[in-house]
């Protein structure tokens, strides 16, 4: 099915520079602090990773098709088998402007409003809790309390 043009993007600024916001995405290690539970690994092109959220049983693998040091990020997510970019912009030594797109998507009409409005509401969480935590040490547990009635 062809592309239909459909773009989520979402966007924060976070009080720390640029290396250490583009690391928190890379690393495992800081990314489950406000996203995932559990990664088969650290980013790297080329590498197929499986992302966990272990509190709902569900996973995720993305092949990493770019990254460009402290700038960009790109991935193809298999759930949808759309593309997801991490843009990174420093602001001042201090600030960096983080912008989350996902396009090509390739559904259409209720299951396409559903997609974006999901991945919209989902990367913001992620943003929020990166900012959390980056900002101020916090673990917010925003992905693990967005469902927790389900």
């Amino acid at each position: 099915m062809k592309n239909n043009g459909a773009l989520v993007e979402a966007q924060m600024l976070i009080r720390k520079p640029v290396a250490s916001v583009f690391q928190a995405f890379i690393d495992p290690e800081i990314t489950k602090n406000f996203w995932f539970t559990k990664s088969s690994g650290q980013l790297e092109t080329g590498k197929s990773i499986t992302w966990e959220w272990e509190m709902y049983k569900v996973s995720s693998t993305v092949l990493v098709k770019e990254i460009i040091p402290n700038e960009k990020i790109a991935v193809e997510w298999d759930q949808y088998a759309t593309l997801v970019e991490f843009l990174f912009e420093a602001t001042s030594p201090e600030t960096t402007y983080v912008t989350i797109k996902q396009s090509g998507f390739k559904t259409r009409g209720d299951e396409l409003l559903a997609e974006i409005n999901g991945a919209s509401g989902g990367f913001t969480t992620v943003l929020d809790g990166l900012k959390a935590y980056l900002e101020h040490g916090i673990n917010l547990n925003l992905i693990a309390d967005k469902f927790a009635k389900e």
